[in-house]
Order: C-alpha cells, then structure tokens, then sequence
C-alpha cells in the first residue's frame, strides 16, 4: 500500500469510527428495496414519477458532486443519480454525508423526479449506510491497469469495468441457452466425481492430491467422459455434464489448468449425427447470445451461417498444403513430408498416422478461420473412437474448428470392450515409457463396457474458449471469473495491521 493509500485508508477508518459513534451500524443485514434501477428507467417509470410514489433502492456509490447534493450510485442492473435536497433530508442526515465515501454502499428511499437537465433522479428522503469501504476506489481502471492486478483484483474489475461484468454476463447466458437446448432435447443433466481413483478420459496430465480417512491418492478429473459412458451403459441414453476439469499444463491465452467443459452423450447415434447435432446447437446458442450469425472477432468476420464446411484430415492438409497423404502412406513418406513442410518431429513417432496429425495441428489448424468440421482421423492418435466403417487405419472422429482453434471433439464412440482394452493397453506402455499425458489402463470403465454399451455419439465443447468467441475476449482469462494466478513471492499487504484497527468498539 503507498503512502497515499495509507493515509485514505486512514482516514476511511476514521470516518467508520465516527459513524459507530454517532449510533450507527455501517455494516447492516438487509435492506428492503423496493426496485432495481433498470426497473426505474423502464415503462414503470413515468408512472412511478406521476403518482409520486416512493421507491427504495440500494447500492454503490460511484460519484458525488457539488458536496454530496448529487451522488451516483450503481447496482446490478444499472446507474441512478440521487439528489439530496436540504428540504427533504433530516439535517442531521445532510450531515453524515460527509462521511461517506466513493464506493461505499447505501440504501435509499425517495420520489422519482428530473433534474434540471431532465435526468431521471430519485429525490432522497431518508437513507442507510449499509457497507462501509475502508479501501479507496482507483480513480481509473480499464485504461492504466496492468493484465496483471486486472486478473488478481478480479472483483474490482466487474465493479469498475463494464465490459468485463458485460463478459460474465453474456457466459452465464450462453451456459444457460446450452442447458435449455440440451433439456428441450429430452438430454439429462448429472453431476460425475471430481476425485477419480484413475484419471482417464483424455490425453492430459492430472493433479494429484490425498485422501486422509481413505488413505490413498486421488486424481483431479481431467475428463467425465468415462462416468458419462457408464450412464449410457445403465441405460440413461441422452446425458451430459457441464462442469469444471482440471488438467496440470501451463497457462496460456488459450489454456487455464481448471477449465468447464460440455460432455454430452446420445446412444443409437454416430459421428455424423452428431456434427448435425452439434451445428444445431451451437447456430442457436450464438444466435441467443449475439443475435445475429455473423460476428466479429478480433477483426474477424466470421459467419455461421448455411451449412458448415465438413472436409477430412487428409482433404484439409491436400487443400492447404498441396501434399497428399492418405491412409496408404508410410511412415517413412510420412516423415518426408513433415520434412518439406517444416515441421518439426519429437523423433519418438512410431507411425504414420502420429505423423500426419501433426503436420494438420502445425500446418492446418492455425489457417482454419470460418467453422470446419474436420473429420476421419489416424486410429494412433485417437483412443475411444469407432474403427472408421469404410476407411481401414482410421476412426469416425471429428474436430469443430473457428479460428485456428479446436472448439468441440466428437466420435462415434468405440463401444468394442476388447478393443478398447488393446488401445488402454497402448496408452498404458506409453505412460510406462515416460508419457504422462497417456493414461494407464481403466479397468472399472472396461467392466463396465463388458456388460453391453449401445452404438453411441458424444462430444466434449469448450465452454470457455466459446465463451471467448462469443464476447469478442482475446484471452481465456477474461471469460473465467477468477483465473488461477501464480502466487506473488510477496503478497501486496493491502490492510493496514491489526494493531491499527478499533478494537471492541461498541455500536
């Protein structure tokens, strides 16, 4: 804290002490409002104003001038000006305005009316200290502050940046238009285990922590795949989750370690249904969140419009490299190949589908702006997937990519108990050999399996990276509430020490 700082805070404390004096309780239990702005600058409005009757609202206060005559206070849904008339305030009331502060919290009761430039204000009557800020506001914020105290301060940038409340916002609507899609479809919502004994699911590396009554170490999830697939073997045959994983990778604008994903799983239905399925979903979400088909991305235009391009691995690295790889192609031509393209090989491929995935994830997928469904991919580098009916070497998986990035990944789901085993099996020596984003073998989802699981399609969806899409954020942080930061080797002290606050005061 600064020496300016200080010497606010000093004097908010000050100010706490003298209201406590003077009998009143700066930090109340309720308040009973009886509106919320926008309620007031609604059709409701006119007649409030006309029949005078008084109205309660409540909330921050966000401005004040001409010595307290005019304040702004803010809510939830929306700013109101106040204007504090000697005439109809007790004097003494006039008075302990002095003792409020930018950013303190009150309650109010009043008569609608205009001010002389003809704003909508509210003609207080009486009012209600209810929280007490003892930390100065930043006279600026969205323009001078660093990403840094943007992101660890999280509560301060909702309260004074409008456009990062707006963010949540518009999340919170997109999860829920998703969830009323899904329960209209007849889709049932559950919730899988956090704590796994086995973390599977997914190529990713788990957090790890301990149980103390158990004993035994448990994994954070990095999927709900596999509980979601038991359901399907129960017999729930339309599910999904929407809940939080957590995988131990590094942070970018594109990746947070704890992040919410969509899984959904439908039985008696493929790959192709599902990419149906999918676009229509997600047409109708964007439509609900951004009212049109056609958005702006970081100078993008994007349009999710018609029907979406659909185009396989292969087709798209022959479209947009002018090589040709297909299920035929060594290892070795493989390898030639990521060669002429320049990319570059971590030298352990074993095959040639390992090979031409990644020359896709580094040549192709950056290039893929408007929505493609990729499709039909190598069996090496996919582990639950249907063996592809036509197409021997690969499986019905698909990829949903905007912008260079991967957006949803869905299947038709490998249901074979057996060979789901030998690919458990492969993932298993992988993790052996020193891999640890591979997987050892899960043998409670494979008894599970063994008891019978219908043709089935799934998908797993970003939530946040849509969410970014759809709020125009350049970085995933900005469209999680409260991202993980790494710890300051010495947290800013933003509270002055114990000794110095008021002890015991009575009320």
């Amino acid at each position: 804290m600064s020496r300016e700082q200080n010497g606010l805070h000093s004097e908010r404390l000050r100010k706490l002490r003298q209201l406590k004096a003077e009998g009143i309780n700066p930090y109340a239990h309720d308040y009973a409002r009886t509106h919320m702005i926008a309620d007031l600058k609604q059709d409701q409005a006119a007649s409030l104003e006309a029949d005078g009757t008084t109205v309660k609202v409540c909330g921050r206060i966000t401005a004040q001038r001409f010595s307290w005559k005019f304040v702004d206070i803010e809510d939830q849904s929306g700013k109101l000006q106040l204007i504090f008339d000697p005439s109809s305030v007790d004097a003494a009331a006039v008075k302990q305005l002095k003792l409020l502060d930018r950013g303190d919290i009150i309650g109010v009761s009043g008569k609608l009316g205009r001010s002389k430039s003809g704003e909508l204000s509210l003609l207080v009557n009486d009012y209600s200290v209810l929280s007490k800020s003892l930390q100065p506001l930043p006279d600026s914020w969205t323009e001078t502050v660093s990403p840094d105290r943007k992101y660890r301060q999280r509560y301060l940038d909702f309260m004074l940046n409008p456009a990062a409340k707006e963010t949540m916002k518009k999340r919170s609507l997109l999860v829920r238009v998703l969830r009323e899609f899904l329960d209209r479809k007849d889709f049932m919502e559950v919730e899988t285990p956090v704590l796994h004994s086995d973390a599977s699911g997914a190529e990713a590396r788990p957090f790890v922590t301990h149980h103390n009554a158990l004993s035994a170490d448990f994994y954070l999830r990095i999927a709900t795949e596999m509980h979601l697939k038991r359901l399907i073997v129960s017999g729930f045959e339309r599910v999904y989750e929407i809940g939080r994983i957590f995988r131990n990778e590094g942070l970018s604008t594109r990746h947070n370690p704890e992040f919410t994903m969509m899984e959904l799983y439908e039985a008696y239905g493929d790959y192709n249904r599902m990419m149906d399925f999918t676009e229509q979903m997600l047409k109708h979400a964007i439509v609900s969140v951004c009212g049109s088909l056609k958005i702006n991305y970081q100078g993008m235009e994007l349009d999710f419009s018609g029907a979406w391009k659909r185009i396989t691995l292969f087709q798209a690295i022959e479209e947009h490299l002018g090589v040709v790889v297909t299920e035929e192609t060594t290892l070795d031509e493989a390898i030639s190949i990521a060669n002429a393209v320049g990319v570059d090989l971590a030298g352990d491929e074993t095959a040639a589908g390992e090979v031409i995935y990644r020359i896709f994830a580094k040549k192709v997928e950056p290039s893929l702006i408007q929505p493609t469904f990729i499709t039909d991919y190598p069996e090496e580098v996919s582990w639950v997937q249907q063996k592809h009916r036509h197409k021997k070497g690969l499986v019905e998986r698909f990829e949903l990519f905007i912008i260079g990035m991967e957006y949803v990944n869905g299947c038709s789901e490998l249901n074979d108990p057996l060979e789901q085993r030998k690919r458990f099996e492969i993932q298993a020596e992988k993790h052996s050999a020193g891999d640890e984003e591979m997987r050892p073998v899960d043998v409670e989802f494979l008894t599970a399996m063994e008891y019978g699981m219908p043709p089935t399609m799934g998908i797993g969806l970003g939530i946040d990276r849509l969410a970014m899409l759809l709020t125009d954020s350049p970085c995933i942080r900005d469209v999680i509430a409260f991202p993980l930061m790494k710890k300051l080797p010495s947290e800013v002290e933003r509270l002055e020490p114990a000794h110095n606050w008021p002890q015991k005061e009575a009320m």
